[in-house]
């Protein structure tokens, strides 16, 4: 029997390595900014809808979205929810195709569509509607903060620690506490000591999984 999965966690909480695990188990992961980011690409609806909604100043010159600029605007500028009205139905819409397809071709797939605003977004379909179980990876604010600043330096080792961790914190403020979305969540996934632990609860949750 198919499943359709959502599996959620805050910035830092290990979404993305629990979902590579589910992946070598055998499930089938839609990213949620994966999808994002290709319906943001030049010349898509999405890219057209945020242009003519923010005005061209995010737009570069190869007709690409200028990221930083959107980014000021969202952000700083509070805007955060116009940009979200428009890509969260979008990217909500594309996950429901592809997991459709998924399901079409094999109809025993567990399809996973891993996204950190589950709960967050005010836009499209409620999420009760699309999922049959959620999955929700935990970890302790402060280790989220670790980790966000520590995967920055990897890809910026000039990065300033102190405002790198100001971020994660103004991300974190953003998004619903971890302790407010467990009751809501059919599995709870706790990522706060070493991979082979967050390995062994996978491996007991992909079994779960897999007798339904």
């Amino acid at each position: 029997m198919s499943q359709r999965i959502g599996l959620t966690g805050g910035l830092g909480s290990g979404k993305s390595t629990a979902a590579a695990m589910l992946a070598a188990h055998g499930a089938h992961i839609l990213s949620a900014d994966e999808i994002g980011r290709a319906l943001m690409q030049p010349g898509t609806p999405v890219s057209q809808a945020i242009a003519h909604h923010f005005g061209p100043q995010v737009l570069s010159p190869d007709g690409s979205l200028n990221r930083p600029t959107l980014a000021r605007l969202a952000f700083q500028d509070g805007r955060v929810e116009e940009l979200n009205a428009i890509v969260h139905p979008a990217t909500i819409a594309r996950q429901l195709e592809l997991t459709e397809a998924i399901l079409t071709q094999n109809p025993a797939a567990i399809v996973v569509t891993e996204s950190a605003l589950i709960f967050e977004t005010k836009f499209g379909d409620n999420w009760r509607d699309r999922f049959d179980a959620l999955i929700l990876v935990t970890a302790p604010d402060w280790l989220k903060i670790q980790r966000h600043i520590r995967r920055a330096l990897e890809r910026t080792p000039t990065a300033d620690p102190e405002t790198l961790a100001a971020e994660a914190r103004r991300i974190l403020l953003r998004q619903i506490p971890d302790a407010e979305k467990a009751p809501e969540c059919d599995y709870i996934v706790e990522n706060e000591t070493t991979l082979e632990a967050l390995q062994t609860q996978i491996d007991h949750l992909w079994l779960q999984l897999s007798r339904h």
